[in-house]
């Protein structure tokens, strides 16, 4: 809890811990996103079982570069970050997925509307990445 001793009157406001991940997403997906208003991330599909969000810039921009962009069918990648709260995801191990850079956290489908309450602010686009047609 921080508290400000302004004129005449005490404030105080709780201070809520986050942390940022990032998510690569493809075309269809980040259009679903931008339907809630960059507020959540859409249902997963029956063959989609986790939900991958990842801890850092690197490891997504790798995976939407080589993988959305370069295999996707829309030939594009995005990195979307936003922000969680902390607490939340003490629940989940961080996986790491091959180099110390490849650092995830599995989310079970059943468990992304309750991942999406506990997202703090809007999710942003902070990279593109386009391949050309072969």
């Amino acid at each position: 809890m921080l508290c400000l001793h302004l004129p005449y009157r005490l404030t105080c406001l709780s201070v809520i811990e986050t942390t940022i991940l990032f998510r690569p997403v493809g075309e269809k997906e980040l259009k679903l996103i931008e339907e809630t208003e960059f507020s959540v991330f859409p249902p997963r599909l029956p063959e989609q079982p986790i939900f991958y969000p990842v801890l850092n810039e690197e490891y997504a921009r790798q995976i939407a570069r080589d993988w959305n962009a370069k295999h996707g069918a829309e030939r594009v990648g995005y990195v979307t970050r936003f922000r969680v709260k902390s607490e939340y995801l003490k629940r989940y191990e961080i996986q790491i997925v091959g180099g110390s850079v490849h650092q995830e956290y599995w989310i079970p489908a059943a468990d992304l509307s309750e991942f999406n309450r506990n997202i703090v602010g809007r999710i942003e686009v902070v990279s593109e990445f386009r391949s050309e047609v072969d």
